[in-house]
């Protein structure tokens, strides 16, 4: 990873925010780190879908004694569990493929394990019938990562569970339905989505290609200049007119706009999408503050930023490349837009307050209704057009700051209400915020923070162990 990956997070008419970027940037920049290595089983990249081998583990013959116990069908459950296991697969687009035969014995599970070093799965899903086992299940989690282990209630005490379950490179699901391993396994999807994703970062005079390592997102960095060209050459078709057509009319309002600023959005949308299409990526992060205060282009790139997040599209603004990311990884593992935002303190209440201009309007999720949501022009140069999302009040949410791409910060709060601007100074939207990972909200640790709708602390936890990220909390730092 480059040393400018936490950089840009301001532009030059923004000094004082510049400045202050650098300082919380500076415990992420450097060079990235290598892969882990429990990511070294990764597939190769021409697979379209991730492979999890499923295998169970028991004695062999009828039981006697020892949990489950004697009057437990075990081959009826190991029955029941693969399809449940094979369908939960199935519905996150892993394929889960069970093991011929039970492991038995010591030397099962080596044969076992050096099938799958040779093999290469995404991740195994080690499933126990007997509580006995547990040695045998941990020789597996030490060899082979990721590794899911689903353990019915009735196979482990909490003494079997405890060090394991915290163990870097596993998951351990512990209940009576196999399906409950569907999230881990929407994490060994995301995992192998992130590997096959591209991010162009539109900012300053080169152009150059780049991986980031520990997540294995490739990084195509292009001169600022390639945008604002484009931009310039992007004729104003029927096609922009009925998007900008689309976005009025779905509007709760219009204050500032008028029409030629809602046109010159919506081509400021198709220009990234040709840009993104050019160059196949799926998702940019471009220096727009840059653009708008060299007065390059009549709008910033809110409103294209905005829809383009609704459509699974990432979007980050002022060239941001970690908060590239952590939209990027909101968005797989999730199935939810982000909101990069701005973080403020309000005193009052001890209330924190998500602002920018570029938030998506699907939060619920992207085959979910909009939120309702007013066209404003772009409150720091008064032109152009972003959206103003109103957040849903009671509604839970979660932050996540990928710092590095080995390192992240995911905090969760209630949303209180919305702020305008005015009487309120800075971005569109505005989102007051009650915060529960943290007693004082001025401890709120990271910049351009992913919110998003829904209460996932523990899954980017279950994520950030399972593929070796470091995870915390702002109130753990």
């Amino acid at each position: 990873m480059s040393s400018d990956t936490r950089a840009c997070r301001g532009c030059a008419h923004h000094t004082d925010r510049r400045a202050f970027l650098r300082t919380v940037a500076a415990a992420g920049a450097g060079t990235a780190l290598a892969l882990h290595p429990w990511r070294r089983l990764c597939a190769a990249p021409d697979k379209e879908r991730p492979l999890a081998r499923l295998v169970f583990i028991r004695p062999p013959g009828k039981y006697w004694l020892g949990w489950p116990g004697t009057s437990y069908d075990v081959e009826g459950h190991q029955r029941e569990f693969t399809a449940r296991a094979v369908e939960a697969g199935k519905a996150v687009g892993v394929d889960v493929v069970p093991n011929l035969e039970p492991l038995y014995d010591d030397q099962a599970v080596a044969g076992f394990i050096e099938r799958c070093k040779a093999n290469r799965p995404e991740a195994v899903i080690v499933a126990l019938l007997h509580m006995g086992t547990w040695g045998q299940v941990q020789n597996i989690a030490n060899a082979v990562n990721p590794c899911l282990v689903f353990s019915p209630i009735g196979t482990s005490f909490t003494g079997h569970t405890l060090g394991i379950s915290r163990q870097k490179g596993v998951n351990v699901v512990s209940s009576l339905d196999a399906a409950d391993l569907r999230m881990p396994l929407k994490m060994v999807r995301t995992a192998f989505d992130l590997q096959r994703q591209r991010i162009l970062r539109v900012v300053g005079d080169e152009r150059s290609d780049s991986v980031l390592d520990t997540l294995g997102i490739a990084v195509r960095h292009l001169p600022r200049r390639m945008f604002h060209e484009l931009f310039d050459q992007t004729p104003e078709t029927d096609e922009v007119r009925a998007l900008a057509d689309e976005v009025t009319a779905g509007a709760k309002e219009i204050r500032e706009p008028n029409r030629q600023d809602i046109l010159n959005a919506s081509r400021t949308y198709f220009t990234i999408k040709k840009l993104l299409a050019d160059h196949n990526a799926t998702a940019t992060a471009i220096d727009c503050l840059g653009m708008v205060g060299g007065r390059l282009v009549p709008t910033p790139p809110c409103m294209a930023f905005s829809r383009l997040n609704d459509e699974r599209i990432t979007a980050a603004c002022e060239a941001d490349l970690m908060a590239a990311v952590s939209l990027l990884f909101v968005s797989h593992l999730f199935d939810k837009p982000g909101f990069m935002q701005d973080p403020v303190w309000e005193s009052t209440h001890n209330r924190f307050v998500g602002a920018h201009c570029t938030s998506a309007t699907r939060l619920d999720g992207y085959d979910k209704p909009r939120n309702p949501y007013i066209l404003r022009h772009h409150s720091e140069s008064d032109v152009g057009v972003s959206v103003q999302v109103l957040w849903r009040a009671g509604q839970r949410f979660t932050m996540v700051d990928f710092q590095t791409p080995n390192s992240l910060i995911v905090d969760r709060g209630t949303v209180v209400g919305n702020i305008d601007t005015p009487p309120a100074g800075g971005c569109r939207t505005s989102v007051l915020c009650d915060l529960d990972t943290l007693k004082d909200a001025r401890d709120t640790q990271g910049f351009h923070q992913a919110m998003f709708y829904g209460d996932h602390l523990q899954d980017v936890l279950d994520y950030c162990q399972l593929y070796g990220i470091e995870a915390r909390t702002s109130g753990a730092a």
